[in-house]
Protein backbone atom coordinates (compact mmCIF):
# COMPACT_ATOMS: atom_id res chain seq x y z
CA UNK A 1 0.00 0.00 0.00
CA UNK A 2 2.85 2.42 0.64
CA UNK A 3 6.48 2.70 -0.38
CA UNK A 4 7.36 5.23 2.28
CA UNK A 5 9.88 4.33 4.90
CA UNK A 6 7.76 4.36 8.02
CA UNK A 7 8.00 2.87 11.46
CA UNK A 8 5.45 0.31 12.64
CA UNK A 9 3.71 3.05 14.68
CA UNK A 10 2.46 4.77 11.51
CA UNK A 11 1.29 1.58 9.79
CA UNK A 12 -1.99 -0.22 10.42
CA UNK A 13 -2.59 -3.87 9.64
CA UNK A 14 -5.65 -4.95 7.69
CA UNK A 15 -6.72 -7.02 10.71
CA UNK A 16 -7.11 -3.80 12.74
CA UNK A 17 -9.24 -1.96 10.18
CA UNK A 18 -13.02 -1.82 10.45
CA UNK A 19 -14.69 -4.21 7.95
CA UNK A 20 -16.59 -1.38 6.23
CA UNK A 21 -13.42 0.62 5.68
CA UNK A 22 -11.54 -2.52 4.67
CA UNK A 23 -14.08 -3.12 1.90
CA UNK A 24 -13.58 0.42 0.60
CA UNK A 25 -9.82 -0.15 0.53
CA UNK A 26 -10.39 -3.39 -1.39
CA UNK A 27 -12.37 -1.46 -4.00
CA UNK A 28 -9.28 0.60 -4.88
CA UNK A 29 -6.74 -2.12 -4.11
CA UNK A 30 -8.11 -5.60 -4.86
CA UNK A 31 -4.77 -7.18 -3.89
CA UNK A 32 -4.86 -5.74 -0.37
CA UNK A 33 -4.95 -8.55 2.23
CA UNK A 34 -5.59 -8.53 5.97
CA UNK A 35 -1.91 -9.09 6.72
CA UNK A 36 -0.91 -6.09 4.60
CA UNK A 37 -0.43 -2.69 6.16
CA UNK A 38 -1.52 0.80 5.21
CA UNK A 39 -0.10 4.10 6.33
CA UNK A 40 -2.13 6.40 8.53
CA UNK A 41 -2.69 9.16 5.97
CA UNK A 42 -4.25 6.78 3.48
CA UNK A 43 -6.27 5.07 6.18
CA UNK A 44 -7.68 8.43 7.25
CA UNK A 45 -8.58 9.19 3.64
CA UNK A 46 -10.58 5.97 3.43
CA UNK A 47 -12.22 6.79 6.74
CA UNK A 48 -13.37 10.11 5.31
CA UNK A 49 -14.72 8.30 2.26
CA UNK A 50 -16.63 5.94 4.55
CA UNK A 51 -18.10 8.84 6.55
CA UNK A 52 -19.09 10.61 3.35
CA UNK A 53 -20.91 7.52 2.12
CA UNK A 54 -22.65 7.16 5.45
CA UNK A 55 -23.98 10.71 5.28
CA UNK A 56 -25.07 10.33 1.66
CA UNK A 57 -26.83 7.08 2.50
CA UNK A 58 -28.55 8.74 5.44
CA UNK A 59 -29.85 11.59 3.30
CA UNK A 60 -31.00 9.10 0.69
CA UNK A 61 -32.94 7.09 3.27
CA UNK A 62 -34.58 10.22 4.63
CA UNK A 63 -35.67 11.24 1.14
CA UNK A 64 -37.07 7.74 0.50
CA UNK A 65 -39.07 7.79 3.74
CA UNK A 66 -40.51 11.20 2.88
CA UNK A 67 -41.46 9.88 -0.53
CA UNK A 68 -43.16 6.80 0.95
CA UNK A 69 -45.15 8.96 3.36
CA UNK A 70 -46.32 11.32 0.63
CA UNK A 71 -47.30 8.37 -1.55
CA UNK A 72 -49.33 6.83 1.28
CA UNK A 73 -51.12 10.11 1.92
CA UNK A 74 -51.80 10.53 -1.79
CA UNK A 75 -53.29 7.05 -2.14
CA UNK A 76 -55.63 7.50 0.83
CA UNK A 77 -56.71 11.10 0.14
CA UNK A 78 -59.68 9.88 -1.92
CA UNK A 79 -61.43 8.74 1.26
CA UNK A 80 -61.79 12.34 2.40
CA UNK A 81 -63.90 13.34 -0.60
CA UNK A 82 -67.56 14.32 -0.25
CA UNK A 83 -69.82 11.28 -0.64
CA UNK A 84 -73.07 13.27 -1.00
CA UNK A 85 -72.97 13.31 -4.84
CA UNK A 86 -72.59 9.53 -4.90
CA UNK A 87 -75.52 9.10 -2.51
CA UNK A 88 -77.75 11.45 -4.49
CA UNK A 89 -76.86 9.76 -7.78
CA UNK A 90 -78.21 6.42 -6.51
CA UNK A 91 -81.64 7.80 -5.52
CA UNK A 92 -84.71 6.91 -7.55
CA UNK A 93 -87.22 9.51 -8.74
CA UNK A 94 -89.69 8.47 -6.03
CA UNK A 95 -87.05 8.79 -3.32
CA UNK A 96 -86.02 12.24 -4.54
CA UNK A 97 -89.67 13.32 -4.67
CA UNK A 98 -90.28 11.98 -1.15
CA UNK A 99 -87.27 13.88 0.17
CA UNK A 100 -88.43 17.14 -1.41
CA UNK A 101 -92.00 16.75 -0.15
CA UNK A 102 -90.72 15.94 3.34
CA UNK A 103 -88.39 18.93 3.27
CA UNK A 104 -91.23 21.21 2.21
CA UNK A 105 -93.68 19.67 4.69
CA UNK A 106 -91.26 20.25 7.55
CA UNK A 107 -90.59 23.90 6.75
CA UNK A 108 -92.08 27.14 8.01
CA UNK A 109 -93.13 27.92 4.45
CA UNK A 110 -95.52 24.97 4.45
CA UNK A 111 -96.87 25.83 7.91
CA UNK A 112 -97.56 29.46 7.01
CA UNK A 113 -99.01 28.51 3.62
CA UNK A 114 -101.34 25.91 5.14
CA UNK A 115 -102.37 28.24 7.97
CA UNK A 116 -103.28 30.90 5.42
CA UNK A 117 -105.18 28.31 3.37
CA UNK A 118 -107.27 27.31 6.41
CA UNK A 119 -108.05 30.94 7.27
CA UNK A 120 -109.09 31.69 3.68
CA UNK A 121 -111.25 28.54 3.56
CA UNK A 122 -112.97 29.41 6.81
CA UNK A 123 -113.38 33.05 5.83
CA UNK A 124 -114.98 32.20 2.50
CA UNK A 125 -117.46 29.80 4.10
CA UNK A 126 -118.30 32.05 7.05
CA UNK A 127 -118.42 35.58 5.61
CA UNK A 128 -118.26 35.52 1.81
CA UNK A 129 -120.69 32.69 1.09
CA UNK A 130 -122.79 33.31 4.15
CA UNK A 131 -126.07 32.42 2.42
CA UNK A 132 -124.86 29.27 0.58
CA UNK A 133 -121.56 28.06 2.06
CA UNK A 134 -120.27 24.90 0.35
CA UNK A 135 -118.52 23.84 3.58
CA UNK A 136 -120.43 25.26 6.52
CA UNK A 137 -119.37 25.01 10.11
CA UNK A 138 -117.96 22.62 11.46
CA UNK A 139 -116.07 22.46 8.09
CA UNK A 140 -116.43 18.77 7.40
CA UNK A 141 -114.91 19.05 3.93
CA UNK A 142 -111.90 20.90 5.36
CA UNK A 143 -111.44 18.18 7.97
CA UNK A 144 -111.61 15.57 5.21
CA UNK A 145 -108.94 17.41 3.21
CA UNK A 146 -106.74 17.69 6.29
CA UNK A 147 -107.18 14.01 7.07
CA UNK A 148 -106.30 12.97 3.50
CA UNK A 149 -103.30 15.27 3.52
CA UNK A 150 -102.08 13.80 6.82
CA UNK A 151 -102.67 10.25 5.56
CA UNK A 152 -100.59 10.90 2.45
CA UNK A 153 -97.94 13.02 4.13
CA UNK A 154 -97.19 10.55 6.93
CA UNK A 155 -95.85 7.69 4.75
CA UNK A 156 -93.95 10.18 2.59
CA UNK A 157 -92.24 11.56 5.69
CA UNK A 158 -91.49 8.00 6.85
CA UNK A 159 -89.97 7.22 3.45
CA UNK A 160 -87.77 10.29 3.73
CA UNK A 161 -86.77 9.35 7.27
CA UNK A 162 -85.77 5.89 6.09
CA UNK A 163 -83.69 7.48 3.35
CA UNK A 164 -82.11 9.78 5.93
CA UNK A 165 -81.23 6.78 8.10
CA UNK A 166 -79.56 5.13 5.12
CA UNK A 167 -77.61 8.31 4.44
CA UNK A 168 -76.56 8.48 8.07
CA UNK A 169 -75.37 4.87 7.95
CA UNK A 170 -73.39 5.54 4.79
CA UNK A 171 -71.86 8.66 6.31
CA UNK A 172 -70.99 6.75 9.47
CA UNK A 173 -69.40 3.97 7.41
CA UNK A 174 -67.46 6.54 5.40
CA UNK A 175 -66.28 8.30 8.57
CA UNK A 176 -65.22 4.95 10.01
CA UNK A 177 -63.17 4.19 6.90
CA UNK A 178 -61.53 7.61 7.00
CA UNK A 179 -60.71 7.27 10.69
CA UNK A 180 -59.40 3.74 10.19
CA UNK A 181 -57.16 4.82 7.32
CA UNK A 182 -55.93 7.77 9.34
CA UNK A 183 -55.14 5.46 12.25
CA UNK A 184 -53.25 3.09 9.95
CA UNK A 185 -51.33 5.98 8.41
CA UNK A 186 -50.39 7.30 11.85
CA UNK A 187 -49.26 3.82 12.86
CA UNK A 188 -47.25 3.54 9.64
CA UNK A 189 -45.64 6.91 10.23
CA UNK A 190 -44.86 5.95 13.82
CA UNK A 191 -43.18 2.74 12.67
CA UNK A 192 -41.17 4.64 10.06
CA UNK A 193 -40.06 7.19 12.65
CA UNK A 194 -39.06 4.43 15.06
CA UNK A 195 -37.14 2.69 12.31
CA UNK A 196 -35.49 5.96 11.34
CA UNK A 197 -34.44 6.71 14.92
CA UNK A 198 -32.98 3.24 15.40
CA UNK A 199 -31.19 3.48 12.07
CA UNK A 200 -29.85 6.94 12.87
CA UNK A 201 -28.59 5.79 16.24
CA UNK A 202 -26.80 2.93 14.53
CA UNK A 203 -25.17 5.29 12.03
CA UNK A 204 -24.19 7.70 14.80
CA UNK A 205 -22.61 4.83 16.70
CA UNK A 206 -20.62 3.87 13.62
CA UNK A 207 -19.46 7.45 13.20
CA UNK A 208 -18.44 7.58 16.84
CA UNK A 209 -16.48 4.37 16.42
CA UNK A 210 -14.62 5.87 13.48
CA UNK A 211 -13.88 8.94 15.58
CA UNK A 212 -12.54 6.68 18.30
CA UNK A 213 -10.24 5.10 15.72
CA UNK A 214 -8.99 8.58 14.84
CA UNK A 215 -8.33 9.36 18.48
CA UNK A 216 -6.51 6.08 19.05
CA UNK A 217 -4.24 6.73 16.10
CA UNK A 218 -3.64 10.25 17.34
CA UNK A 219 -2.71 8.92 20.77
CA UNK A 220 -0.30 6.45 19.16
CA UNK A 221 1.36 9.32 17.31
CA UNK A 222 1.69 11.35 20.48
CA UNK A 223 3.11 8.39 22.39
CA UNK A 224 5.59 7.70 19.57
CA UNK A 225 6.90 11.25 19.81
Amino acid sequence: MTTKSLTQTYLTSGFDIRPEIYEIIKEDNPDFRPEDKINLDQLNRYRRIYLTRLMEQERGELAQIDQDVMEAVKENSILSENIEPDIEAKLTIGQKLADRIADFGGSWTFILFFFCFILVWMGINVWVNLMKPYDPYPFILLNLILSCLAAVQAPIIMMSQNRQEQKDRQRAEHDYKVNLKAELEIKLLSEKIDHLLVHQNKKLLEIQQVQVDYLEDLMKRLEAK
